[in-house]
């Protein structure tokens, strides 16, 4: 098996932690990225015991978690880190003001714009290469977040309560953030450099200490026993997912270099493999890069839940839950449910069918998150041309082949109608 080009060790941030990537034989960038999340993970800690609501304002949070974020950016991506910078000033303008009809709308535009703006030139001029992090990461997750908030914004403020569902009535803002607020809703160091993306309401009731008290009050606690709320302790949830990222870091650290993603597209390989050793070849290796991101989203999520932030309240065992806010669930990853009613008159059947649906989800899977695994144009062209751009062809003839499942939609009726018809029912 030929080898791999090596990655280069070069990063656009910092160069303090050069000697430990060359030490270990893993890119700058990484390295980075990992001391980052890493150090994130114990400020969350002090930021929970130390700044916690009840020893410090909500302002002195929010600037705790907006500096200690931007930090981060500088750290990891250098001076490409004002494309972040960029993008929230822009639109915090556009925030306060645009018209409130059409908030989400230029929201939505400039952010979706700026983020495939630099993506093109992060691809056709700077050329960054296989297997490497880099500003457009944490661009995407303030993208998600920009949008999230002027949407809500939109809800709030441009439409009435009636027009709403339940859960959009629930997340709508009132009102503009202040600058602080917007920052630090963009910018604290729990998911600048790996998300996840949350809402807005539910990160200002964690930042004012409320966040947790809210879920509390949705259980009756006397009836469990409880003569007051109690508090509980993220340490667990924390821990579970520390176990799986580390879990997740060996996996990473053994079967990547054995499996490099960069070998599917070696010429040799690619001449000399025949096709269905190709497809085995491609799942083995994208298996063999999942932990990677597993790695990064677990432990990204374990940063903002030891912060405090993450909470969900309890179920129905009574223990309390931390998923409130979360990048993946990985044993929920793939779903497959469009035609599975077709195929549960018997037990072979049903198997057969799980089988078959697993094989093809893996495959479609592996085939779609090549490229982002790649992160090269040239690479992923060549790679799709080696496989025939068989999913492609395969997802179009599903889409003109499958039935669609119907779907159920509630009707909203006006406020007035709907006391109208109650009045009418009383009169009868």
């Amino acid at each position: 098996m030929a080898e791999a080009p090596a990655a280069p060790h070069r990063t656009t941030g910092s160069t303090l932690l050069h000697p430990l990537s060359a030490l270990l034989g893993i890119p700058l960038d990484q390295i980075n990225f990992v001391a980052c999340q890493l150090f994130a993970l114990l400020a969350a800690f002090w930021f929970r015991i130390y700044l916690g609501p009840s020893h410090a304002s909500s302002a002195v949070r929010h600037a705790f978690a907006t500096l200690f974020g931007i930090y981060f950016a500088v750290f990891c991506f250098g001076w490409y880190s004002i494309h972040l910078f960029v993008l929230v000033l822009m639109n915090y303008g556009i925030m306060n003001m645009a018209s409130i009809p059409n908030i989400h709308r230029y929201s939505f535009v400039v952010a979706m714009g700026y983020l495939t703006l630099c993506h093109i030139s992060r691809i056709y001029i700077f050329h960054y290469g296989i297997l490497t992090t880099d500003f457009s990461g944490p661009l995407m997750i303030i993208t998600q977040k920009i949008t999230t908030l002027a949407c809500q914004l939109h809800d709030g403020i441009g439409r009435q309560a009636e027009e709403l569902t339940a859960e959009q009535n629930r997340l709508a803002v009132k009102t503009r953030p202040s600058l602080l607020e917007y920052l630090s809703y963009l910018l604290n160091f729990m998911s600048i450099i790996a998300g996840p993306c949350s809402n807005y309401k539910d990160y200002i009731a964690f930042i004012e200490g409320r966040h947790v008290h809210m879920k509390l009050l949705e259980v009756n606690w006397k009836q469990k026993g409880y003569d007051r709320l109690p508090d509980p302790s993220p340490t667990g949830a924390v821990m579970y997912k520390l176990c799986i990222t580390l879990i997740s870091l060996v996996l990473f650290l053994t079967l990547t270099k054995n499996f490099p993603m960069a070998y599917i597209i070696d010429n040799e390989f690619l001449e000399k493999t025949p096709f269905l050793t190709r497809l085995g070849y491609l799942y083995v290796v994208t298996q063999s890069a999942k932990p990677k991101y597993y790695f990064a989203w677990t432990l990204a999520d374990a940063v903002n839940n030891a912060a405090g932030y993450g909470f969900s309240g309890v179920d129905e065992r009574g223990a309390f839950r931390w998923d409130l806010l979360s990048n993946l669930n990985i044993w929920n990853i793939e779903i497959r449910n469009n035609c599975r009613h077709y195929f549960l008159s018997s037990a072979p059947l049903k198997m057969a069918y799980d089988v078959a649906t697993w094989v093809v989800t893996q495959l479609a899977v592996c085939y779609t998150v090549a490229p982002f695994v790649m992160l090269a144009v040239e690479p992923t062209i060549k790679f799709y041309k080696s496989m025939y751009f068989h999913m492609h062809i395969l997802s179009i003839l599903v889409l003109l082949l499958l039935p669609i499942r119907p779907q159920t939609h509630s009707v909203r009726k006006p406020q007035n109608q709907a006391n109208q018809n109650s009045v009418k029912s009383k009169d009868k």
